[in-house]
């Protein structure tokens, strides 16, 4: 691992001189200036000529002529422009060229605020596919998947769909009590920004909406096509839509709102990437289509922790701040899982699982460094429970990061090829969160996002630290582990 550099501030000591005569002073010591914070480890990326790479260019001020004169320097740079997002005043852009960055940087007319790289391998996918290579490695899993559920899945006697009874996690969350009042309505609709829903599935095929449904792993180029936002090689977008919204139908089970409307957003590629034009692609397409409930249970790759004091990747966490402060003003409310690495996010010291598409090395991190897009402003960070209430040993947490908790552990939901299977991680507790929410919508049609997270928080089952782990720190009120508490669907519907 290369050194980082040590930024030492100077500190001034005045020393009295002359004979005026004054009473005697008592000499006071001066305290030291804080240090300044360890810089993160940079990683070096390759850019071999004559292979093409991908590449955020920010501009400075968001306006058609400056996204044209940045398009131009990109074009004299030997880039070739791929998606543009001018309400954001972001493009995408794509270059063969080894001195591509470094050519595009030195132009000081361009309008250009900040370019960066958002891989550190070469593109393998043509705009407009999701065609994907081999998987490196040591690439991180979104969830731990505990196999098909073997249950009888047919129609039963009764109000209950048939795996009701053994959802534990909407028990816990009251969502069994509030789905008494209402199943939400049908008018809210939940992005599952993720890796595409089986169309067809017997849970779910009511609640897709295809003509708000995009494939984003092209390149971050959006894709209509009838399948292309369908899963492929991926359970997880399928088995996190069914804890949102699997449709009450006396087969299977529940989501926790299980009227309303399901939006498939592709992010995830046939390898398992979430790569930052996928993602901003995915909010972007959300904020246009005005989907008012999304739902992210991932982390944006290659880097688990985006470090905004390296100059490499401060233009990915640029460009995602700005799509999802687009999103935001756009109606959006975004919920996300916090992450399995058991790491505090709120203490951040060191990472060795990054790059995840090349070869990770151990990082020297620090509070700029990031986790994608969960530590965003205005998106609501979940932690993981499990059955007896107790924080998931897998999840991420942190005092001043997590908003609430929801149940992540071992939870039953629909999965590709027409069943049903158990997965554990944040990845499971993030879409209660954002069924929640769809609840809230639904009472609260008028809300903003920050009003519909404001209501949240303030319905949430507070939960205090437990006892004797020394990790956890706030009080019953908030604190690292729970945040605000566990979410309450029940109080979510009552006006």
């Amino acid at each position: 691992m290369s050194s980082s550099t040590r930024i030492t501030r100077l500190g001034l000591t005045l020393t009295a001189v002359g004979t005026l005569l004054v009473p005697a002073l008592t000499a006071q010591a001066v305290p030291a200036a804080p240090a300044a914070p360890q810089a993160s480890t940079p990683v070096p990326i390759v850019y071999p000529e004559g292979q093409t790479m991908s590449y955020v260019v920010n501009v400075g001020k968001v306006n058609h002529g400056q996204m044209l004169k940045a398009e131009r320097a990109v074009k004299a740079a030997g880039g070739t422009v791929v998606q543009r997002w001018p309400e954001i005043g972001v493009i995408v852009v794509q270059s063969t060229k080894s001195r591509f960055l470094e050519t595009l940087r030195a132009d000081r007319k361009s309008g250009i605020e900040s370019a960066g790289p958002t891989r550190t391998v070469p593109v393998s996918e043509a705009p407009g596919s999701d065609a994907g290579r081999a998987l490196p490695p040591g690439h991180r899993k979104l969830a731990d998947f505990e196999g098909a559920y073997t249950g009888d899945a047919s129609p039963a006697a009764g109000t209950l769909d048939p795996f009701e009874p053994e959802q534990w996690n909407n028990a816990m969350i009251k969502a069994d009590q509030a789905h008494k009042i209402t199943d939400g309505d049908r008018k809210v609709t939940v992005a599952i920004v993720d890796s595409g829903i089986e169309a067809n599935h017997p849970d779910l095929a009511q609640n897709i909406v295809p003509s708000l449904s995009v494939n984003c792993t092209g390149g971050g180029v959006t894709d209509t096509s009838a399948t292309g936002w369908q899963a492929t090689t991926s359970y997880h977008g399928t088995h996190v839509a069914g804890t949102v919204a699997a449709a009450r139908n006396d087969v299977g089970m529940v989501g926790v709102a299980p009227a309303v409307k399901l939006a498939s957003v592709k992010v995830v590629n046939d390898d398992g990437f979430i790569y930052p034009e996928y993602a901003i692609c995915g909010i972007m397409w959300t904020a246009q289509k005005q989907i008012p409930v999304a739902n992210h249970s991932y982390y944006v790759d290659p880097f688990e922790f985006w470090c905004g004091d390296q100059r490499d990747q401060a233009p990915v966490m640029e460009a995602l701040r700005r799509a999802y402060a687009f999103a935001d003003k756009r109606g959006v409310v975004s919920a996300a899982a916090a992450g399995n690495s058991a790491y505090d996010l709120a203490n951040k010291t060191t990472n060795d699982s990054s790059p995840n598409d090349s070869t990770p090395i151990q990082r020297q991190i620090n509070k700029t460094c990031k986790d994608l897009p969960t530590e965003l402003p205005g998106v609501v960070t979940v932690s993981a429970v499990q059955q007896d209430g107790n924080l998931a040993s897998f999840s991420n947490f942190g005092d001043g990061v997590i908003d609430v908790a929801a149940p992540g552990r071992s939870i039953l939901s629909t999965v590709t090829g027409n069943r049903w299977g158990r997965a554990s991680g944040t990845s499971m507790a993030s879409p209660h969160v954002a069924g929640v929410l769809a609840l809230l919508k639904g009472t609260h049609p008028n809300a903003s996002p920050a009003q519909l997270v404001s209501l949240l928080k303030s319905q949430a089952t507070n939960k205090p630290c437990p006892a004797g782990d020394a990790r956890c720190t706030g009080t019953a009120q908030y604190n690292g582990f729970y945040g605000e508490g566990i979410v309450d669907a029940l109080k979510a519907v009552q006006k």
